[in-house]
Parts: C-alpha cells; structure tokens; sequence
C-alpha cells in the first residue's frame, strides 16, 4: 500500500463526511424557520397565511445550501 492509495481513499471519505456536515446546517436552519413561524402563529394567528408563506420561501433558501453542498461533494469529492 503506497501514499497515493491512501491518501485517495482519504479524499473519498473526507467527501461524504463534508457533505454529511453540509447537511446540518440546513437541518437546523428549516427547524428554526418553523419553529419560529409557529411561534408567530400563536403570537398573531389573524397573519397565519402570509406566515406561512414566508416560511415555505424561507425552507426554499435554506434547502439551497443542502443543493450546494452535495453539488460541492461532487465537484470536489469526485
């Protein structure tokens, strides 16, 4: 086993790790953004359906990170 086999097999695995990290930060992100229209809603339930717009607009953004991070995992990764 020489250094270019293990550092290839390394490059791979640090790939999916990256775009497992990736994956947090939109998961966290969409759980805030409903957590905090829901909170809205109880707050201002007469506004619950501009909220909820809102909230989907916001879960699209926060999902674009999720879509450039696994792009980003096959630009680099692969």
């Amino acid at each position: 086993m020489d250094a270019t086999t293990v550092l290839a097999e390394v490059q791979g695995s640090i790939a999916t790790v990256g775009y497992g990290l990736a994956a947090i930060g939109p998961a966290i992100g969409v759980g805030i953004v409903v957590g905090k229209t829901i909170e809205g809603v109880a707050r201002q339930p007469e506004l619950a359906g501009r909220l909820q717009v809102l909230m989907w607009i916001g879960i699209a953004f926060t999902e674009a990170l999720a879509f450039i991070g696994i792009a980003t995992a096959f630009i680099f990764g692969y």
